[in-house]
């Protein structure tokens, strides 16, 4: 029984180092020699911090990018209004008396 349980224990720390591991983005370098790092969400950036800069700007261009803001509430799943912060409606809480 004893023996299972340290089995056990260091194949869940194996997995639980290699996890981590993957974590970890990769540093990389383009065919045109720019440094860049890779996530394994499929998330890159450049390394260098002007050009990274640079490319958020153009990236803010596209509308894909031009998503809900973080603090905007409302429009689930992209339909509704989106109520931004200091709309008078903004966490205004339920509007049943009850729950007041």
């Amino acid at each position: 029984m004893k023996i299972t349980l340290l089995i056990a224990a260091g194949l869940l720390a194996g997995v639980c180092q290699a996890a981590e591991l993957d974590r970890t983005p990769l540093e990389a370098t383009t065919v045109e020699g720019q440094k860049v790092r890779l996530f394994p969400n499929g998330r890159w950036e450049y390394v260098d911090s002007a050009k990274a800069e640079e490319a958020k700007k153009v990236a803010a261009e596209y509308p894909e990018n031009k998503t809900r803001p973080v603090d905007a509430q409302g429009g689930a799943f992209g339909i509704g209004r989106l109520i931004m912060p200091g709309d008078k409606d903004y966490n205004r809480g339920s509007l049943n008396p009850k729950m007041r």
